[in-house]
């Protein structure tokens, strides 16, 4: 799915970070698309050389174990880019429904570099900022334009190990980490295993579900999230003046004993504070004061999301 992007300001930060935090499974045979076209949110069947897509893998009652970017290098060979602390549980538990598929799973996070790049760098190398998880491949390594960050572009860079990375200015994680969660996209890490189903964390609105494609564990469940107009739980970017993290439960003052929410991905603002996305109860938006770890805790601030929301259906 393309979507168009907001022009990039002047004053964005350009450059590039190594993103230790997140991993690579490699899935080749030639059952491979096969396979994870009944296993994804996503559908990997359609996929192209010159796109990426964002897809879940959810259990059976639609809840989110992992999340991915996911990129076709062959008709034979799928790569899935996602946070390196669910890597292990999720590669093992993917394995277990290989049967008699000829489809190989490894982790090859140790034969891939990942980069993200932000600002002017990603037009510099290629990327066509016009359009959201486009991929543009040079010399073995992959380029995809992810959702930007305040009008700011952002990509995520794939190479074989060995490949020198572009020569640009270093940038700091924690940078792009904030820039990832003022995209409004949060990925799954361990912290928020199973905890939501893909409307919350918006995956509906920024491509990561495919309501057209065949089944796969928990479709039944997502599809009828949708279709029914049952959502009461969307993302929703806040900010802080004290510190956040992932996990944290979010309350709401009318009613300070059960939580509305979780925090599902957080940084350090470059102006102090914390930004964060959190999954909460749509009616906690309206009115009243949302505070993060109990009653008494920091106060959230609701910010805009960069992107409209999918209707329900």
């Amino acid at each position: 799915m393309h979507t168009s992007l907001p022009l990039m300001t002047s004053a964005a930060p350009s450059g590039l970070v190594a993103l230790s935090h997140m991993g690579v499974i490699r899935a080749v045979g030639e059952d491979a698309i096969s396979f994870l076209q009944g296993q994804l949110t996503q559908d990997v069947a359609q996929l192209g050389l010159s796109e990426a897509r964002l897809a879940a893998f959810c259990n059976a009652k639609g809840r989110m174990q992992a999340s991915f970017i996911v990129l076709k290098r062959s008709p034979e060979e799928l790569l899935l880019v996602c946070s390196l602390d669910t890597l292990p549980a999720t590669l093992k538990r993917l394995s277990m429904f290989v049967m008699r598929a000829k489809a190989k799973l490894s982790d090859a996070s140790a034969d891939f570099t990942l980069q993200g790049l932000t600002g002017d760098a990603v037009s510099s190398q290629g990327g066509d900022i016009s359009h959201i998880w486009s991929r543009t491949d040079s010399a073995g390594s992959s380029l995809v334009v992810l959702p930007p960050a305040d009008n700011i572009a952002r990509a995520l860079w794939c190479a074989p190990v060995g490949t020198t990375p572009p020569d640009l200015p270093a940038i700091e994680l924690k940078q792009w980490q904030w820039l990832s969660v003022r995209s409004g996209v949060a990925m799954i890490t361990q912290p928020i295993f199973e905890a939501f189903v893909p409307q919350m964390l918006n995956y509906e609105s920024i491509g990561g579900v495919n309501f057209k494609k065949g089944c796969y564990p928990g479709q039944e469940v997502v599809a009828r999230s949708q279709f029914r107009g049952t959502l009461k739980r969307r993302a929703y970017i806040v900010h802080a003046d004290a510190e956040l993290s992932v996990g944290q439960e979010v309350f709401h003052s009318a009613d300070t004993e059960q939580p509305c929410g979780l925090v599902a991905s957080a940084a350090p603002a470059p102006d102090g504070g914390f930004d964060a996305i959190v999954s909460i109860q749509t009616s906690a938006t309206m009115d009243g004061q949302l505070t993060a770890v109990s009653a008494s805790g920091p106060q959230l601030s609701v910010l805009p999301l960069p992107y409209p929301l999918l209707e329900d259906i």
